[in-house]
């Protein structure tokens, strides 16, 4: 948090947003878990769970969203308050679409398990992937509760991992698909699951970017390693 102000309720409610936006961090980290169970284990019933805290995760953007303006407009903050206020914002929306993707592999476990993809298509080995993203989003929850920069800087250079997998992945299930036409549909059901995944790495490296801008006030989107590295010197 920044330092103390003279107005200690306005320390209560900086805050207190704080404590909201990590409360929904973890609903969306358990939304993640529990997508990624589903697929593992093609469960209808964990696929469901995931869905249905969607619009609970959706509601607490918007309550941490009406808190923002509210401060916002009751205490006009300045400089380093602001960059908070404006950092957790960015950071709710990139939680809120992780969820979304959580939601979206849900959804498309529920359409594998009705058509009955083939066993053989190589769903475990979207287990690394996965394990990265979920790893990325746990990490940037951490860093951002201790506005942490060293740790957001390295979940965002870790990325590249991630992109890595995808590219593998998707590699792989190009060579089924030309070996066996019929392996067709449901390759592209787990092109579509690698792809939700790998946005989820985005997204934690999107709030690893807003940490690192809490914290400096440098934007570091859009930068190569070098440039970071830089920046933050």
């Amino acid at each position: 948090m920044p330092e103390k102000h003279l107005s200690s309720q306005f320390d209560v409610e900086l805050g207190q947003i704080s404590t909201l936006v990590l409360q929904m961090g973890g609903m969306v980290e358990s939304q993640l878990h529990q997508a990624i169970y589903a697929l593992q284990h093609l469960s209808v019933e964990t696929a469901d769970q995931v869905m249905k805290l969607e619009d609970k995760v959706d509601s607490m953007e918007i309550e941490i969203d009406r808190e923002i303006s509210s401060v916002i407009g009751r205490r006009q903050p300045t400089a380093r308050d602001l960059r908070l206020l404006i950092g957790v914002s960015k950071t709710t929306a990139n939680l809120e679409r992780a969820g979304d993707e959580a939601t979206r592999i849900a959804c498309m476990v529920k359409s594998i398990i009705d058509s009955g993809m083939p066993r053989s298509l190589p769903t475990s080995e979207l287990r690394v992937a996965s394990e990265l993203a979920t790893g990325a989003l746990r990490k940037v929850l951490d860093a951002f509760a201790r506005l942490d920069v060293e740790a957001s800087l390295a979940i965002i250079n870790d990325d590249l991992h991630l992109d890595a997998e995808y590219d593998g992945f998707l590699r792989k299930l190009i060579t089924y698909m030309m070996e066996d036409p019929r392996t067709i549909s449901p390759s592209l059901n787990l092109l579509f699951l690698a792809k939700a995944v790998e946005r989820i790495g985005d997204h934690a490296k999107n709030i690893a970017e807003a940490t690192i801008y809490i914290v400096r006030g440098t934007d570091v989107r859009h930068t190569t390693p070098e440039q970071r590295e830089a920046a933050l010197q």
